[in-house]
């Protein structure tokens, strides 16, 4: 039986998977839909209970549909658009391709890692924040709006009137007048809050007085937890910012955020996810981040094992 691998072209933590895989000897296949359909074929035909059966054509592999046994849905590219053809027709071509393809893969039984519909869920913060708050995890105390005014009152009434605003989707960096902006988190004062979080929902937090930060990574039921230890301003306010001033160090997790993170992972369904903790001086572990579909090569000691457990899930040999 075979494992597709849904991901985009450059894709360092993809090729860590692969690797793995083929050092086992598995069967892997692992094609783009972005590339379709301007690159490749792809026909798919149900006749009953067994599901779709069919073939995609790609440019360097084939697939055979009833052959899928575990799917590890990465990053893949947005749809091409469909060439040669007017706008309008060409945004309901576009838009036919998705649902098409994308359901019957979709629709593909076996092993997800993650399934599209279940990181869809699980990426969303306010709902992700607060289904770890129904398992007892503790996060920060949080507001989503657009009324500049209670965006105000609300930092204002936190320690020291400052709050934590970060971006609340995914969309990534922005680009204005040949500029990139990358919407990283911010330290903002109560009068530094304006009518401008009238023009878009704004999310801000509490601010927590971090001693360090955890990364902790999720393979189905076994946990990989690294300290990151900021060295520098910028890198304390988001880690992002500077990473020539952290340093990392493998950790336990204490059994009672264990327990709270596993049922968080069975509530959305999620066979793997990186979560984010602000630990405090005092030792308490505050959640802040879930990302069902978060990058895991970056941390050195925990890369190998990381891509281990992965595989093992892939094949059938872990829960």
């Amino acid at each position: 039986m075979t494992v597709l691998v849904l991901t985009r072209q450059l894709d360092p933590v993809a090729d860590l998977v692969v690797a793995e895989l083929n050092t086992r000897g598995a069967p892997v296949v692992r094609l783009d839909p972005g590339d379709l359909p301007v690159r490749g074929s792809f026909t798919a035909r149900l006749g009953g209970p067994e599901g779709w059966a069919g073939v995609w054509r790609g440019q360097h592999r084939d697939l055979h549909f009833d052959t899928v046994s575990a799917v590890y849905w990465r990053r893949p590219s947005p749809s091409r658009a469909t060439a040669d053809l007017p706008g309008d027709v060409r945004r309901w071509a576009d838009a036919e391709s998705r649902a098409g393809f994308r359901g019957v893969l979709d629709a593909l039984p076996g092993i997800w890692v993650n399934h599209p519909r279940v990181n869809s869920a699980a990426a969303s913060t306010p709902a992700a924040l607060a289904e770890a708050a129904r398992c007892g995890l503790r996060v920060p105390r949080s507001v989503v709006t657009n009324d500049p005014e209670a965006a105000q009152e609300f930092v204002a009434s936190l320690p020291g009137a400052v709050a934590a605003y970060k971006s609340i989707g995914t969309g990534g960096p922005v680009t204005r007048d040949g500029v990139t902006y990358a919407s990283w988190t911010s330290k903002v004062h109560a009068e530094e809050v304006t009518d401008a979080v009238g023009l878009s929902a704004h999310y801000f937090s509490e601010w927590i007085d971090k001693a360090y930060e955890v990364r902790l990574t999720v393979v189905g039921e076994r946990l990989f937890a690294s300290e990151i230890h900021a060295e520098s301003e910028e890198a304390r306010i988001d880690f992002r910012r500077d990473y020539d001033a952290l340093t990392y160090k493998t950790c336990q997790v204490p059994d009672k955020i264990e327990t709270r993170v596993l049922r968080l992972m069975r509530a959305f369904g999620l066979r793997y996810a990186a979560l984010d903790f602000l630990v405090t001086q005092g030792g308490e572990w505050l959640l802040c981040d879930v990302n069902p579909n978060g990058q895991f090569g970056w941390i050195d000691e925990l890369r190998q094992p990381i891509t281990e457990a992965l595989a093992d899930i892939l094949l059938g040999a872990a829960p």
